[in-house]
């Protein structure tokens, strides 16, 4: 594990007690809570994308005020559902992050996790797909945004324009060179991965995997990620693709995380999720050095070069903040990490 960072679903709405989280709020509070991490070092903040529910639902914007008020942090996804995607405006939305962040995003896409409502992706005017899911919709938008990022011309130049002309095709504009090598696609199969391999792009995996053969969690994670590197060299893509996966893990070190996460520590579970026999990953909830043995016999947390942690966002910025803080100062350097920069002395 070379570095970690969080992912959050933002969530949003009535909290108990009376009390409201809007969306203003939500994102409000993940701006502040990016700078506090960006001071701490930590590699990366990342965001769930759903539509139809009260959680981040069109992540640009944020990434884009995050990458202004930041100076180190990657700004990412996880994951942006390409069933609801103009793969155009994708690229151009993708590349003007990437400018302004100075080349930090992490734009972390896929087919999208199940929905609140049934086949949203056609109220967005995006119909014909004869997958009950929509995958065939999500790998065409997905491969028409790759070309567009790359830089392919795509749209015939009008010679009488009044605004330059010319002949040929046209790119998306802006254009941001090397993005490509920050697209991210999650997967949650062997099959998915070895893909990804194949074309060329970096494996965010799933929290969930939908595999069930009894195989713990962490192994099948290890043995997704293998498979994907294995696919990545025989396809003789130039370099080392990135790879990622996601826990949640919360160190107890006070007493009132003792109290808010002492009885949060699970194994994996089986279930069925969108139609699919699924595995998911188990909750991490220990003191540091407990944490530390256990993640570092977790197969795939050492095999993935970047760790995501779930965070509990609508808990607010300082209980987020200290909860990472707690992980960046007792755990993940056991683990290999080493922050962005020198933390200031508070």
């Amino acid at each position: 594990m070379r570095s970690f960072g969080t992912l959050s679903f933002g969530h949003y709405g009535p909290l108990g007690g009376g009390r409201q989280l809007t969306a203003g709020d939500s994102m409000l509070q993940a701006i502040d809570l990016a700078q506090g991490m960006d001071d701490l070092g930590v590699n990366g903040i990342s965001f769930r994308v759903h539509h139809f529910a009260r959680q981040q639902a069109a992540p640009m914007p944020l990434l884009a005020a995050i990458a202004a008020r930041t100076s180190r942090i990657e700004v990412g996804t996880g994951v942006i559902d390409m069933r609801y995607e103009n793969p155009l405006m994708l690229a151009e939305e993708a590349a003007s992050v990437d400018l302004i962040s100075g080349n930090r995003l992490a734009l972390g896409v896929s087919r999208g996790s199940p929905e609140t409502v049934v086949r949203g992706y056609e109220a967005f005017g995006y119909t014909g797909s004869d997958d009950p899911r929509g995958g065939d919709i999500a790998r065409e938008h997905f491969d028409l945004f790759l070309r567009a990022v790359d830089g392919e011309g795509l749209a015939e130049r009008d010679p009488h324009s009044p605004f330059g002309g010319g002949t040929g095709l046209q790119r998306i504009e802006p254009h941001s060179p090397g993005l490509r090598q920050r697209i991210w696609w999650g997967a949650g199969t062997t099959a998915t991965a070895e893909w990804a391999g194949r074309i060329g792009v970096n494996l965010m995996s799933s929290t969930l995997l939908t595999e069930a053969d009894g195989t713990p969690f962490d192994i099948l994670q290890a043995q997704q990620l293998d498979a994907f590197r294995t696919s990545w060299r025989e396809a003789g893509h130039a370099g080392e693709p990135r790879t990622s996966v996601s826990r949640s893990i919360f160190p107890i070190v006070t007493d009132e995380d003792e109290m808010y996460f002492g009885g949060s520590a699970g194994s994996d579970q089986i279930g069925v999720i969108d139609g699919m026999r699924s595995t998911f990953g188990k909750t991490y909830a220990a003191t540091p050095d407990r944490l530390v043995e256990q993640l570092q016999n977790d197969a795939a947390v050492m095999s993935a070069d970047t760790l995501m942690l779930t965070i509990p966002s609508q808990m607010g910025v300082e209980f987020n903040l200290r909860l990472v803080e707690n992980f960046a100062q007792h755990v993940a350097p056991a683990l290999g990490w080493v922050p962005t920069h020198t933390p200031a002395t508070v």
